[in-house]
């Protein structure tokens, strides 16, 4: 009888890193090193430093799942169970939208509105996993966040975000549509309303990567015929929401967000766009009328 091979850190590593890279899998060492780190609970760092760590058949056994969904097409997030954002890790699951790098900014902008405001109050609008609104609040220990979300399942994330950052106390969910589900009072009270909303034109969904169209929830893909649907709603009514000098960020697709821009001058002033990392335009920004 032949005694089963060890498997070490390098030898899982070093095999799916090949095996994703034979199957055409972004980022295969990155993807290996991420689901090493969730079958173990070493960081990736840690990984490095334990190389020659044998893993124990239980780690073997989760990891080979990991690989397999992942090899399947899953995206790495959902395997993992998480996905770093700015200075956090958010829980993420099938049927809520993943948090991008490129909606950072739009944090950074919301953020950037918020200087010299004393205990500020946010409203995150279509939060999914609370992403935006979770960070805001962590990185502001003085703001209190109003979000809400259509899709019960993608509230109850971010509420375990929330908690998971220790922000309970400070960011509430509602579920619902856009601003039906807030309070009442309110109203004409909000510092910023912030949102990254379904954008992705309704024609454009079909040509998606098959990890992004086949697995996320399309409720948080489909912005309409311009991809512009959901931000035109928005900007009509955060005005009523928002405080004399209030400020509107939405993010938007690249191709989207001058016409956002254009949208919000009907009813905000200062009206800009602002690029993402990548230098694309990414978010448009707007501030309700002092007079």
């Amino acid at each position: 009888m032949t005694a089963e091979r060890v498997w070490t850190v390098r030898d899982a590593l070093d095999w799916t890193a090949d095996y994703f890279e034979r199957g055409a899998v972004d980022n295969p060492r990155r993807s290996a090193e991420w689901l090493l780190s969730a079958a173990t609970g070493l960081s990736r760092v840690e990984l490095y430093a334990h190389f020659d760590r044998p893993l124990t058949a239980a780690e073997r056994a989760v990891y080979r799942d990991g690989v397999a969904r992942r090899a399947a097409g899953e995206p790495l997030q959902y395997v993992t169970g998480e996905m770093p954002f700015r200075h956090v890790v958010l829980k993420v699951r099938s049927g809520v939208f993943i948090p991008r790098p490129e909606t950072e900014v739009l944090v950074d902008e919301a953020l950037a509105r918020l200087e010299g405001v004393e205990g500020p109050v946010l409203v995150d609008l279509c939060a999914g996993s609370g992403a935006v609104g979770v960070s805001i609040a962590y990185e502001r220990p003085d703001s209190v966040v109003h979000a809400t979300e259509v899709v019960p399942r993608a509230a109850d994330v971010a509420r375990e975000n929330a908690a998971r950052c220790g922000v309970s106390d400070r960011f509430t969910v509602y579920v619902g549509d856009l601003f039906a589900p807030l309070p009442a009072d309110l109203r004409g009270r909000v510092d910023v309303v912030v949102s990254n909303p379904p954008y992705i034109p309704t024609a454009d969904l079909a040509g998606l990567p098959g990890e992004v169209g086949g697995f996320e929830p399309l409720v948080a893909l489909d912005g309409g015929a311009d991809g512009l649907d959901v931000v035109r709603r928005i900007v009509e009514e955060a005005h009523a929401w928002l405080r004399p000098g209030g400020a509107l960020v939405v993010e938007t697709d690249t191709s989207g967000a001058k016409e956002a821009a254009n949208i919000m001058a009907a009813w905000y002033e200062g009206c800009s766009v602002v690029r993402d990392l990548a230098g694309r335009d990414r978010v448009a920004v707007g501030h309700t009328r002092k007079d």
